[in-house]
C-alpha cells in the first residue's frame, strides 16, 4: 500500500471525528458568531500544525489562513488550498439531520459541502509531516465564511493569495459517487429587472393603468430566449414579484435571474442583452441591475497538466480519476481567471450538497486525503 493511503486508513476514525466536530459546529453563512465558532473549533484543530491569521469577514464570520509547518528547505512560492467554513444550512438544523455515520457513509449538513474536504487537507498535511517528506514550497489553506452566498467580501482575499500561488487546490466536493474532478466552471452570475408602470383602479380606471406585472411577463418570454443550450448558456427567471391588490393595476413589478455562462464571451453577450431590454408598453419603464458574480473556469493547458499530473498520481493509489465541467460556481472561478493552475472536486465523495441526503463515502476518506498529500508533495 502506499505510504499516504496508508497513513489516511490509519487515521480513518481520526478524520470522522474530526469531520463529526465539524458538522456539529454549524455554521450558516448568515450567523457571523457561529461561524466563527466554527473558525476557533478549526483553530483548535490545527494549532500544531500550521500558523494562523484571521481576517474580518465585514459583516460575516472570519476568513481563516492557516500556513503549515512542513519540513523542507529553501521553498519557493506556495500551493493555496481554498475551503469555506459557511453553509446553505440554517442554524437547527442538526436536529432534523444529524451527524450520522451509517451505510457506509458520514450524514449531515455540511459534511459534503464542504467541511471533509477541509479535514482532508489537514490530514493531507499530518501524512507529509509525520512521514517526514520534504516540500519544495509552502503551504498554505484559506477558509472563507462567505462563499455560499457569492463571496462578496473574500474575493480579493482568494485572488490576492492565488496570485502568489504556483497552483490552487480547490476543497469542493468531487463530482457524483466517483469523485470526478472538476476542470471547468460555467460562470455564475444574476440579473434584477426592476419594472415600475402606472397604478390605477381595476374596476374603475383599467385601461388608464399600466401593468408592471404584465410588462415583467413580457420580459420573462424575452429573458426566457436568452438561454442557449448548444453553447451551455442559461438564463433562469427564477423570482418573479410585484403588485399591492388585486383589485389595483400594479404600478411595480421585479424579476430576479440566474445565468451560467462557460465563456467570458458568452457572459459579455448575455450582458449586452439584459442591458438591451426595452419596455413593450412604453407607459412602463425598465431598469436593470446585476451581472456576472463568478467569471468561468476555462479549461487551460495549465488546468488540463494539473489534472493529467493527478491523473498520474490516482493511479499510483490504484484510484482511476477522471475529470468533468460543471454549471456550479466556487472560489476557484475566481483562481482560474487570473491564470493560475487551478484543480477543483478534491474534496468529499459523496451526493445531496444542499440536500437532506448530503453524505460522503467513508471508503474515499483515505485515498481522497492521500491524493491531497501526493499533490502537494509533488506540485
Amino acid at each position: 500500500m502506499h505510504p499516504y493511503l496508508r497513513y489516511a486508513t490509519d487515521k480513518k476514525a481520526e478524520i470522522i471525528t474530526s469531520i463529526q466536530q465539524m458538522v456539529e459546529c454549524e455554521s450558516p453563512s448568515d450567523s457571523p458568531a457561529d461561524v466563527d465558532r466554527f473558525v476557533e473549533l478549526f483553530l483548535e484543530q490545527t494549532k500544531d500544525v500550521a500558523t494562523a491569521t484571521t481576517i474580518s469577514g465585514n459583516g460575516y464570520g472570519r476568513h481563516l489562513r492557516l500556513e503549515f509547518k512542513i519540513g523542507g528547505n529553501q521553498k519557493t512560492g506556495q500551493i493555496l488550498g481554498i475551503g469555506h467554513s459557511d453553509t446553505v444550512w440554517p442554524l437547527g438544523t442538526l436536529k432534523n439531520m444529524p451527524f450520522r455515520h451509517a451505510d457506509g457513509r458520514l450524514w449531515g449538513p455540511g459534511v459534503l459541502d464542504m467541511k471533509s474536504g477541509v479535514a482532508f487537507f489537514v490530514y493531507a498535511v499530518r501524512a507529509l509531516r509525520e512521514l517526514d517528506v520534504p516540500i519544495k514550497r509552502n503551504v498554505v489553506l484559506l477558509v472563507v465564511s462567505d462563499e455560499e452566498v457569492g463571496s462578496k467580501t473574500s474575493r480579493p482575499i482568494t485572488e490576492a493569495e492565488a496570485k502568489q500561488s504556483h497552483c490552487v487546490l480547490v476543497l469542493e466536493p468531487g463530482e457524483d459517487l466517483t469523485g470526478t474532478l472538476k476542470t471547468a466552471r460555467k460562470g455564475v452570475g444574476g440579473y434584477r429587472i426592476f419594472i415600475k408602470g402606472k397604478a390605477t383602479h381595476a374596476g374603475i380606471d383599467f385601461s388608464g393603468g399600466a401593468s408592471a406585472i404584465l410588462e415583467a411577463a413580457r420580459q420573462v418570454e424575452k429573458i426566457a430566449g436568452f438561454s442557449n443550450l448548444r453553447r451551455g448558456v442559461t438564463a433562469n427567471p427564477g423570482i418573479i414579484s410585484g403588485g399591492t391588490r388585486t383589485n389595483v393595476v400594479a404600478a411595480e413589478a421585479r424579476i430576479d435571474v440566474d445565468i451560467r455562462a462557460p465563456r467570458v464571451e458568452d457572459a459579455e453577450a448575455l450582458d449586452k442583452k439584459f442591458r438591451a431590454l426595452r419596455p413593450v408598453d412604453k407607459r412602463c419603464s425598465i431598469r436593470i441591475e446585476g451581472g456576472l458574480n463568478r467569471p468561468p473556469m476555462v479549461r487551460t493547458k495549465a488546468i488540463a497538466n494539473l489534472f493529467r499530473r493527478a491523473k498520474k498520481i490516482g493511479d499510483k493509489l490504484g484510484v482511476k480519476l477522471e475529470e468533468s465541467s460543471t454549471g456550479g460556481g466556487s472560489d476557484g472561478n475566481f483562481t482560474a481567471a487570473l491564470g493560475v493552475p487551478t484543480l477543483d472536486g478534491l474534496g468529499g465523495v459523496g451526493e445531496g450538497a444542499h440536500a437532506v441526503n448530503e453524505s460522503i463515502l467513508v471508503n474515499r476518506i483515505p485515498d481522497r486525503t492521500a491524493l491531497l498529500a501526493a499533490l502537494i508533495a509533488e506540485l
